[in-house]
């Protein structure tokens, strides 16, 4: 029986931090494009702090909920149907910005793909649970257990998400890692996604793009190489203590997105490398908080939950932040917590709950 201890403070401290930065930097980043847009500034700030308040609503929620009631067979596969059928229903939508991506109801906006990362923690969570000693059982644990994620990743890629499908593919090694799935497997999944990789990003044009930009963004600044040289001016003018909040200039309308996927550019060209490192540290509190408690669980159903929750949040946050300092190709995925983005935040801030909730029961 585990022992009921305090929810972990460190980690309830650290995901209340970083909503608030988000609200904060959210607004000096989006103000003057949505008084541009919708003359409002504060247009994309409400919508953002309607969504942080039921997110941290129902993290509460999911902190006192007992996280061992989602291992009912019934609620892992409620969630993996309904996960499913949003993900194909998204495709009888009208585009949006040349995607299907979004359910647009209304004030607000729901991203299928957001909820097929806790969909998939959840099934690998469940279904490896009592497969130690299964797990060069290729036939019956192996493909099982691959089978919901490679279809996630084909209906995904198909929006088309390349980003998140990458995020969802990451997440799913990192839990069949720590369930003792042999490397070798991982060389075999490598090897067999080099030539689709191959497909999907030297033969679509804006994919190709970002990896010649990556390599040398200076070979088209005003093309291709335009975004991650205008986030690198942003990060390189912050200096040490930054412009100060609402003084950054790359915000306007020169960097693509600010609020969302170059939140991290905005923060550190205003708040400087002090600012930025906060950001950074706070996620690695983060990732040992979450790692404490994995690494403290004594039933495999809570570890591989957190091993799932926390590798979702820490593998997204080092991608934006990597995209941003131009250590890698240019992709959609948003800094948890902070970029704008309401089914992001919401989903992120549940799962944070139900990770708080493991961290009651960890030894």
């Amino acid at each position: 029986m585990a022992k009921r201890v305090s929810v972990d403070r460190w980690m309830f401290t650290v995901t209340t931090i970083l909503v608030f930065i988000g609200l904060v930097m959210i607004f000096s980043a989006s103000a003057v494009m949505a008084k541009e847009r919708f003359g409002s500034a504060y247009e994309f700030l409400l919508k953002q702090l309607i969504w942080a308040a039921a997110g941290l609503a129902a993290m509460v929620v999911a902190m006192k909920v007992d996280y061992k009631r989602l291992r009912s067979p019934a609620v892992v596969f409620s969630f993996l149907g309904v996960t499913t059928l949003l993900l194909i229903s998204v495709f009888f939508l009208d585009r949006a910005h040349g995607t299907h991506r979004w359910f647009h109801l209304g004030l607000i906006s729901l991203q299928p793909s957001e909820l097929a990362k806790p969909a998939l923690i959840l099934f690998l969570a469940w279904f490896l649970e009592n497969k130690n000693n299964a797990m060069d059982d290729w036939r019956n644990t192996l493909i099982p257990a691959a089978t919901p994620t490679l279809a996630f990743l084909a209906l995904i890629v198909l929006q088309p998400d390349l980003g998140t499908a990458i995020a969802c593919a990451s997440i799913t090694a990192c839990v069949l890692f720590v369930a003792g799935i042999r490397l070798r497997y991982f060389g075999y999944a490598v090897a067999a996604s080099l030539l689709p990789l191959y497909f999907l990003i030297f033969h679509v044009s804006y994919r190709k793009d970002r990896i010649l930009a990556f390599w040398n963004p200076y070979a088209d600044p005003k093309g291709f190489g335009f975004h991650i040289i205008q986030s690198l001016i942003a990060v390189g003018t912050g200096g040490v203590t930054g412009l100060g909040l609402m003084e950054g200039k790359q915000k306007l309308f020169y960097l693509p997105e600010p609020h969302t996927d170059f939140i991290f550019a905005v923060t550190a060209e205003e708040l400087g490398l002090v600012g930025a490192l906060t950001v950074v540290i706070l996620f690695a509190i983060f990732l040992w908080r979450g790692t404490r408690a994995a690494l403290r669980m004594q039933d495999n159903f809570g570890r591989f939950l957190a091993v799932g929750i926390t590798s979702m949040i820490v593998l997204q946050a080092f991608i934006n932040i990597s995209v941003v300092l131009g250590m890698m190709p240019t992709k959609g995925i948003p800094l948890p917590f902070v970029s704008y983005g309401g089914s992001s935040l919401f989903v992120t801030l549940m799962c944070v709950g139900v990770l708080l909730n493991i961290t009651k029961q960890a030894e």
